[in-house]
């Protein structure tokens, strides 16, 4: 009788075990479905956050803030992986090209004058140009598309507050507005030094602005390790034929004719000034047209993250020169010659321009005059140089002025400074 209980034990247990295997196939099967099948993932961040292998994973602790990622997002991240286009028709990059960064946001009649200057400048077809989107417009992506003068790169902000209409960083239905107060309303937000709250269409520029250095210096497989200069331009900057051999020139000089300069500027700091003339070159206060720097001040810069992302001011330029540059503990001298080789021709203000009948510019036409002088390298690296010691500026004590109030676009920023940290790298490759 026990001998006939025995297998009938053993084939019971094989049943359960058989069971519980059936169910766990299929919850796995289910899991994976559904996984695959859903639209969005989820990104958690914070100050002291590590990283996984990949931009859209973050390895972290929850601070209670999430960003629930869109297809979009993710589509615009896996593009960021893409080689550079054009590589056919040039297949080598000069070996001390100096890499060009467009970065722009949804102004097309801007987009196309600048591109076209772009398709004049001598030594273009040399280098990368790389072109960082605030965000996508398809408009935009087709001006971009259509380049075929110089091997072309495009990368997405995949953290765009304009591809999240819905939720942080765009607009979250809970986000309080302009000057409530979050106890009575009952809403969600960090006002700035003056009371408002969170403009997204203000604060992308920040953001685009620190995501896109760290991802081309520090992530992008054709940057990540250039040590040398890096060009970065907007889309409303005119670029001269010249530009590009009078950076050259420059970068070479540098460290000899300037060792106070930090970067090089292919424009005067005031954007109305069409440069001295005469015979010398110029170091002053650094501009935000046409800047040059290498990876020795990227270092200095991203070491002051914190300072960067923590200071009330919605622009990245006035926060550079308001907190950053000032925490080096020296004058910032930028390196540039005595004529112009890039003209900031924006007439409007934050993100305008975007549409035909909005344009800032006529009939697709800007009114610069490109002289023969402008088309040849007109920078001789045997002139004296001229410093400007003692320039306006912002003093100290300078607060910001604000826009840049919400600890969760402190935190997202932070987040960018650590994509790529020792430890927790994300793989571009």
């Amino acid at each position: 009788m026990a001998a006939r209980k025995k297998p009938r034990l053993r084939e019971a247990a094989l049943r359960r075990f058989l069971s519980l295997v059936s169910v766990t196939l299929i919850f796995v099967v289910l899991t994976i479905f559904l996984v695959r099948g859903s639209s969005v993932s989820h990104f958690v961040f914070q100050d002291d956050a590590s990283f996984g292998d990949d931009l859209g994973r973050y390895n972290c602790s929850d601070l209670g803030i999430h960003l629930t990622r869109s297809d979009l997002s993710l589509e615009l991240e896996r593009r960021n992986h893409l080689p550079p286009r054009n590589v056919d028709l040039y297949p080598r990059l000069s070996a001390d090209h100096i890499p060009i960064v467009l970065y722009v946001h949804n102004r097309p009649q801007y987009l196309k004058i600048v591109v076209q200057s772009l398709s004049q400048v001598e030594g273009i077809n040399e280098t990368l140009l790389i072109v960082s989107h605030d965000g996508y417009f398809e408009e935009m992506n087709k001006i971009v598309e259509g380049i075929k003068f110089c091997q072309v790169k495009q990368i997405f902000a995949p953290y765009s507050p304009h591809i999240f209409p819905n939720s942080f960083p765009g607009v979250s239905p809970s986000d309080c507005k302009e000057k409530e107060n979050a106890t009575e309303r009952n809403c969600t937000g960090n006002p700035d030094q003056y009371g408002n709250h969170r403009s997204p269409k203000i604060v992308s520029l920040k953001h685009h602005w620190w995501w896109m250095m760290n991802v081309v210096w520090d992530g992008l497989k054709e940057t990540r390790h250039q040590s040398g200069h890096i060009l970065f331009i907007e889309e409303d900057h005119f670029i001269f034929p010249n530009a590009y051999r009078n950076l050259q020139v420059l970068a070479a000089v540098k460290s000899r004719k300037c060792p106070e300069c930090y970067a090089i500027n292919l424009a005067p700091s005031d954007v109305n000034s069409r440069g001295e003339g005469g015979e010398c070159l110029i170091a002053e206060r650094m501009g935000n047209v046409g800047y040059a720097f290498n990876r020795s001040v990227w270092s200095k810069i991203h070491k002051k993250a914190k300072e960067f992302c923590l200071f009330d001011e919605y622009n990245w330029d006035i926060t550079m020169w308001a907190t950053v540059y000032p925490s080096f503990g020296a004058p910032v001298y930028t390196l540039r010659g005595p004529w112009t080789s890039a003209v900031h021709f924006g007439k409007c203000g934050l993100h305008q321009g975007q549409g035909e009948q909005n344009a800032c510019v006529i009939n697709g036409q800007v009114n610069i005059q490109v002289e023969e002088t402008d088309k040849v390298a007109n920078i001789n690296s045997k002139w004296r140089l001229h410093v400007y010691r003692h320039q306006d500026g912002y003093k100290a004590g300078f607060k910001g002025w604000g826009g840049w109030g919400d600890e969760r676009d402190r935190q997202l920023c932070l987040s960018f400074a650590k994509m790529y940290d020792k430890g927790g790298n994300l793989s571009w490759a």
